[in-house]
């Protein structure tokens, strides 16, 4: 490993400011201001010092060479070999902050701003197969190396638009949007048609698909122009494009979507309908005005990405059988519940698809219709003209409906047409925005509907998030006590010894060790007992030990279920679900 193939000189047990401050260099007062500007910033002191002119680079490399006793090296004007730069990809070499110097046999010298980060080595080591030669350089001078030597971001569009030639001749924009005839507008509308500028949105989309993003934001900052995509949850940096090229951009997602290119001052939703190859993707578009011009966040909706076997979700087998015969039960209220982006809709659309059948009539209110399911009878919300989901629902009853889903429980209104279809012979389901299952019922009588109604209708709530799975391409075993999961809210069962996983992180999963994502499940079946608590008004803690007695586990408890299959990592659970 790194750590043991590198000797380091002493380790600083002391704040850099500190012995700065003990060896001369620097001032109490120097050092008071520049931990002032430093807080809240992920900016090195280093780097605050030489830019406040406390210290200059020179200085700084020097001591910081003799605290670590490693030599030190001046970036500025080294030339890199390509070969050498290949060895350590642009992404890590970004995230440890580190730039590969030379290789020299079987060892690679290595600059570094903090040259006891031993993941680093040890990544870096483990990644190229040889031994490690930490230098010191400042972040600054790293900073300004990564982005000589490597191939800027701006730089880059040009190489992957050549790449991509063969992919971006299947790109086809259905129900393109019309031209307008505004002349305010027509100089912006031929710089959006440009054939660059179109190339490179095509180029943004179609990486988005290939990545197996959910949304594509187009960011507008005072100096810079960023697109990041969500993959498994979380948002990374894509691109930065030159600012120069933000009107061109949003112009073209505008036309595509057939919005307004004009209106820059207010929000605008719209939708792109993209042929790739043989599929049809949906974008949902949201256009919104900032200080520094306009956001662009782009849903993505595959079809073929949808799964709609329950099964597949992540559900343990207790959980599996609780929702699967409260969907099948003739009458009744099924809630799901979770932040936005944890899955509900995929859950809810399973469902529907499990019960789906030509003899029964199954009809859904949702703001928006997100999938296009084949014999369900989907209604889009439009407050503008007063489809709301209460008059949706109003109609449904008149409809002779077996099923109704209710994409969203907003407010007082919809929840009593909601639970009254439920007590009437309906099948229903909704989603509201709570934190987990016993909370909901609280949520529900603070709305103002009456415990006995709540009692009443309700079959089962479930509660769900969305976790990473471990990449399945570098994931290695590793030995944990089961007492150590013990913090965490895990109760022992006698294994002693668990093996879990955790990713190294590889091409396939972007370096991060995680790829996918996997649906955590809180099922509670609403029992007599709880039916009877619940006509009582009892507190959320009473419902949750009753729900627990009865066999529920947790949003917690289901995530570590999760880490000790191997599935994902306490980390991430710890992420997604309270204790």
């Amino acid at each position: 490993m790194a750590q043991q193939q590198v000797k380091l000189g002493q380790p600083v047990n002391r704040r850099l400011g500190d012995l700065l401050v003990a060896d001369g260099l620097l001032t109490a007062d120097q050092l008071k201001k520049a931990l002032a500007e430093q807080k809240g910033s992920p900016e090195k002191l280093g780097s605050v010092l030489i830019r406040l002119n406390f210290v200059n680079e020179d200085q700084l490399i020097g001591f910081l060479s003799r605290q670590y006793g490693v030599p030190s090296i001046t970036l500025a004007q080294l030339d890199i070999d390509s070969d050498v730069l290949k060895l350590v990809p642009a992404p890590i070499a970004r995230k440890y902050e580190v730039v590969p110097v030379r290789k020299m046999g079987n060892s690679l010298a290595l600059a570094m701003a903090d040259p006891t980060n031993v993941f680093a080595l040890d990544d870096i080591s483990f990644m190229t197969n040889l031994q490690v030669l930490p230098l010191v350089a400042s972040q600054t001078a790293i900073r300004k190396a990564i982005d000589r030597n490597y191939e800027s971001k701006a730089e880059a569009i040009s190489t992957v638009l050549s790449d991509m030639q063969t992919d971006l001749a299947n790109v086809e924009v259905v129900e393109d949007g019309e031209e307008g005839a505004k002349v305010d507008v027509f100089e912006l509308k031929e710089s959006a048609d440009e054939a660059p500028v179109v190339k490179l949105v095509n180029m943004v989309l179609v990486d988005a698909i290939q990545k197996g993003a959910s949304d594509i934001h187009f960011e507008s900052y005072e100096k810079i122009f960023r697109i990041r995509f969500r993959i498994d949850g979380v948002l990374h940096e894509m691109l930065a494009p030159p600012k120069r090229l933000e009107s061109a951009i949003l112009s073209r997602l505008k036309i595509m979507s057939n919005l307004d290119i004009a209106e820059r001052r207010l929000p605008q939703d719209g939708r792109i309908k993209l042929r790739y190859s043989s599929r049809e993707i949906d974008f949902r578009v949201s256009t919104l005005p900032t200080i520094f011009g306009e956001k662009a966040v782009l849903r993505i909706l595959d079809k073929e990405s949808l799964k709609l076997d329950l099964t597949q979700l992540g559900f343990d087998d207790w959980s599996l059988d609780k929702f699967n015969a409260a969907i099948h039960q003739p009458y009744g209220m099924v809630l799901i519940t979770g932040p936005t982006g944890s899955g509900k809709t995929t859950t809810l659309y399973s469902g529907i698809h499990t019960i789906n059948s030509p003899d029964v009539n199954i009809m859904t209110a949702e703001d928006p219709v997100e999938y296009n399911l084949k014999g369900v009878n989907q209604v889009q919300i439009n407050e503008g003209v007063g489809r709301t989901f209460a008059a949706a629902l109003r109609s449904f009853l008149r409809q002779d409906p077996d099923v109704i889903l209710v994409g969203e429980t907003r407010d007082l209104e919809t929840a009593q047409i909601s639970i009254r279809a439920a007590l009437t012979g309906h099948l229903v389901f909704s989603t509201l925005h709570t934190n987990d299952c016993p909370s909901t019922v609280a949520r529900l009588l603070d709305m103002g509907i009456p415990a006995f109604l709540v009692a009443s209708s309700l079959l089962l709530i479930l509660a769900q998030r969305l976790g990473r799975k471990v990449c399945r391409q570098c994931r290695e075993p590793y030995e944990a006590d089961e007492g150590s999961l013990v913090p965490y809210g895990y109760v022992p069962t006698g294994k002693g010894k668990l093996q879990l996983y955790k990713g190294k992180g590889c091409a396939a999963c972007n370096f991060t060790g995680m790829k996918g994502r996997i649906a955590i499940y809180e099922v509670m079946p609403v029992s007599e007992e709880l039916r009877d608590a619940i006509l009582k008004s009892a507190p959320t803690a009473e419902l949750r030990s009753l729900a627990q007695a009865a066999g529920m586990r947790s949003l917690r408890q289901a995530g570590l279920m999760k880490v000790i299959e191997g599935t994902t990592t306490i980390d991430e659970v710890l992420r997604v679900t309270l204790s």
